[in-house]
């Protein structure tokens, strides 16, 4: 672990440039002919089965590069906890609190082995992010507009395409094993965001339900259950990705525990039924609650059985 002799900015420096090299490597040589290749067969099935072969990569030495890279330049994570197991084989709905670019590398570390390749509702804007962007899109990453509510004013028409990407992104995962990734505040949670907006929580932003309603609606009966990951980063002098970058952020909490889609909330129309609109919601603040309780009591993880362990590592592929 290099931390111990070398100073925060140093290991951020070195940390920046290794992801750098690992993106460059695997995402420009080794993913990006495989996705040129996807733009260019024709048929759907033929681009599924290419998509699959690039996810094959990001699955494995993509984040098993970036693994190695955390351990070399900032040690071992010590308070990741995991109540349960999660197949690998089923398909999982993962929902968190979003405070930092870094969450995406930490979830992606954290859940590398333990659930099928995560993919992000990303914003469209990400897609011209040079090399980042082509390989977002062919990871089959959805990319969303999120058009303001005075864009969807001056045209109505917006309003749906949101849901129309999640409807299309949801049937083409309907037969194959997938982890969705849901950040229901729809941005990063900030102190100006959060006083600006009027949050009831302390430490969250209120979430949004729709994209979540619209998910468990299109692959309710797909999905093994939900993942309720809280994480909560160490207060440094930095803000939390150049924290995290910098090595200071070994032990953050994170907690991941499993929930059950309520049967009642599979199917119902949210955008349309007011009465079901405003119980899915009372739902997912209730999740809040009980997230924004555990980190003012700085308690993100629960107190754990023996059978609850603490785990910084990933499951052997044994």
């Amino acid at each position: 672990m290099l931390r111990r002799w070398l100073p925060a900015p140093v290991i951020g420096a070195l940390t920046f440039l290794a992801m750098v090299v690992s993106v460059t490597f695997w995402g420009g040589f080794v993913c990006t002919p495989l996705a040129i290749v996807k733009l260019l067969v024709p048929g759907a099935s033929a681009r599924l089965r290419v998509t699959q072969l690039i996810v094959a990569v990001g699955a494995g030495p993509w984040v098993a590069t970036n693994h190695a890279l955390f351990l070399l330049l900032h040690g071992r994570t010590t308070a990741r906890v995991f109540e349960e197991s999660f197949d690998p084989e089923r398909s999982w709905l993962l929902i968190s609190n979003h405070q930092s670019w870094a969450d995406i590398l930490i979830l992606f570390d954290a859940f590398w082995r333990r659930t099928p390749f995560p993919r992000f509702f990303l914003k469209r804007q990400l897609i011209w992010l040079p090399l980042v962007g082509f390989v977002c899109w062919a990871l089959d990453m959805p990319f969303m507009n999120r058009n303001s509510k005075e864009a969807i004013a001056r045209n109505p028409a917006l309003k749906n395409r949101d849901l129309e990407t999640t409807r299309a992104f949801c049937e083409k995962y309907k037969r194959l094993p997938i982890t969705v990734i849901n950040f229901p505040e729809g941005t990063r949670c900030t102190e100006a965001k959060r006083i600006g907006r009027r949050s009831p929580f302390a430490h969250l932003l209120r979430p949004k339900s729709g994209g979540l309603a619209f998910a468990m609606n299109a692959m309710g009966d797909q999905f093994a259950g939900i993942i309720d990951v809280t994480i909560d980063y160490v207060p440094t002098r930095r803000k939390p990705s150049w924290s995290f970058l910098c090595g200071e952020q070994t032990a953050a909490r994170l907690i991941a525990r499993p929930l059950p889609i309520p049967p009642e909330l599979k199917a119902g129309d949210y955008q349309e039924d007011a009465e079901f609109r405003m119980r899915f919601q009372r739902w997912v603040n209730g999740i809040w609650e009980e997230k924004d309780r555990r980190m003012s009591q700085g308690s993100v993880a629960p107190v754990r059985t023996p059978s609850q362990r603490l785990l910084s590592e990933p499951p052997s592929s044994s």
